[in-house]
């Protein structure tokens, strides 16, 4: 497994490299955004690793310009600003998932395992899932209700993915954050509010048949139909 860890605290460096060479990983190392971004567009890597904080361009600048070119490389952002308004920052600037720091390096390990796990999913066959005019290919990860395209964000692609995988389904806050981010989130921030909020005026908004519901004290639901819960 090859990754590019874009960071420019030689402590955390050293821990970094050493702990994941131990773990037989191969690792790159980039002290600053311009040499980082070289790097990640010239170069094959199974995942990224980006701190924030960086000399000349910071980590999301540095996200954003690299999802201009690569939507499918898996990217783990560094951070010690956890709030969720700089969790949603750095995910809406392309990246797949944050570790807040300080962090435990077993936790890093996971976490890559598992980005880099769901990154290199075999192609499936072309599956569009519809509902009430709205469609979400698959394969090409995109989305449109009505004919008219949507544009999303990987996040939001994921999250509405998955509530299109379980139309008519009532899914709480937590069975969202383990599937559509893989992990455990700070069960006190609101990301996924946040999320479904953002989904709700792209794909709702315009429309007079909503979609997007919410179960009061359970979760959300996707469907036509929403004499059973509200928006």
């Amino acid at each position: 497994m090859k990754i590019l860890l874009v960071e420019d605290e030689p402590g955390l460096v050293s821990v970094i490299v050493r702990g994941l060479t131990d773990a037989g990983m191969e690792v790159s190392v980039a002290a600053d955004g311009a040499t980082g971004l070289e790097m990640a567009v010239g170069h094959q890597f199974d995942l990224l690793i980006l701190d924030v904080m960086l000399p000349g361009m910071n980590g999301i600048q540095l996200c954003k310009e690299i999802r201009k070119q690569d939507d499918n490389i898996a990217i783990l952002m560094l951070t010690a600003l956890s709030s969720t308004e700089n969790v949603v920052t750095g995910l809406n600037a392309g990246a797949d998932d944050y570790l807040a720091k300080p962090f435990k390096f077993a936790e890093l390990e996971a976490r890559i395992r598992t980005l880099v796990r769901r990154s290199k999913k075999g192609d499936s066959p072309k599956t569009v899932l519809s509902l009430a005019g709205l469609e979400v290919d698959t394969t090409s990860k995109t989305a449109k209700r009505d004919g008219k395209a949507i544009s999303l964000t990987a996040t939001e692609y994921r999250l509405l993915e998955y509530f299109m995988r379980h139309q008519n389904m009532v899914l709480s806050r937590i069975q969202i954050l383990e599937n559509v981010w893989d992990i455990d989130f700070n069960m006190g921030t609101n990301v996924v509010d946040v999320y479904v909020n953002y989904l709700r005026k792209k794909v709702d908004s315009a429309h007079q048949v909503k979609l997007l519901h919410t179960v009061f004290g359970m979760g959300y639901i996707m469907k036509e139909d929403g004499n059973e819960a509200s928006n």
